[in-house]
């Protein structure tokens, strides 16, 4: 019998248990792996439209869809690749920027809840994140891949721009790394439409990224100490650290705060006031990313 989408997403999500992925695994958990509900949950899709691609009444699911299934799904770079061979689509291309997070960072991302943190694709998209990012930062789960690039965010004004961006630093140090790893990511991904398309959004929209991007900014990612304005609990000191993971283009943004200390006091109560649990879903928050 000749392997579907649907039946390879049902053996694809039976491997899979619940701590993989952030879960409590409860006693008397009748299901193996996971649940098409979790499954839906972690890859932003409905649950009817899962079960319709399960059962193979869903016949066309779009390149987005399959990214997002093989990053909730753990899916290695081969496997990724044959679950968008059987959706009739190509694999991701050489030269373009890759969507894929590596099934050992995802494990590494369910025992960091605690944690607010966030996986960025190479030209800054927002790919993952931890249910204590979406308490932080606000929940993106409803923001579509355009919507959660960061420089975007930093370098365009309006109601999706830098206005909404709730994070205070000093100096330029972001805008200058920021543009010099588009201008790296150019290099490495000539054949990204995506990416050059933004860059010249950018360079359109934004006077002071056209500068930076006339001037040849270059900038390393630094350890910084940033502040997050939160609507319920003000501000919210944080250190934030830029981790790059070997092998592959993705690179982790994590906050941390003192052991103790009221910034901590504040991020616990947020987890806590916003139901932020292991098996549970992501609150909304207040910034950028929040439900619009």
């Amino acid at each position: 019998m000749d392997e579907t989408l649907g039946t390879a997403l049902r053996r694809w999500r039976d491997r899979l248990s619940p701590t993989d992925v952030g879960r409590t695994s409860r006693p008397g958990r009748r299901a193996v792996g996971l649940r098409r509900e979790e499954l839906a949950e972690l890859a932003g899709l409905s649950v009817d439209y899962v079960v319709r691609l399960e059962q193979g009444r869903a016949t066309s699911p779009s390149a987005q869809v399959v990214a997002s299934l093989a990053r909730a799904l753990q899916l290695q770079p081969l496997e990724r690749d044959h679950a968008y061979r059987l959706a009739g689509l190509l694999p991701p291309q050489e030269g373009t920027i890759s969507t894929h997070v590596p099934a050992g960072v995802q494990r590494m991302l369910a025992r960091l809840g605690e944690f607010p943190v966030g996986v960025f694709s190479a030209d800054w998209t927002l790919l993952s994140w931890t249910p204590a990012w979406a308490v932080l930062l606000g929940d993106p789960s409803a923001r579509t891949p355009v919507e959660r690039n960061l420089v975007r965010v930093v370098f365009t004004a309006g109601p999706s721009g830098l206005a909404a961006w709730p994070v205070l630093q000093e100096g330029g140090a972001l805008d200058l790394a920021l543009v010099a790893d588009l201008r790296t990511a150019l290099v490495n991904y000539p054949r990204d439409r995506g990416l050059i398309d933004l860059v010249e959004e950018l360079r359109s929209a934004s006077a002071e990224f056209t500068r930076l991007w006339d001037e040849g900014a270059v900038g390393p990612h630094v350890s910084a100490r940033k502040t997050i304005v939160h609507p319920q609990v003000g501000e919210v000191t944080c250190d934030c650290d830029v981790l790059t993971v070997p092998g592959c283009d993705v690179r982790l943004v994590v906050y941390t705060v003192t052991a103790g200390s009221a910034d901590a006091e504040k991020l616990e109560f947020l987890r806590v006031t916003n139901g932020v649990r292991a098996d549970g879903p992501a609150p909304p928050g207040p910034g950028l990313f929040s439900t619009p």
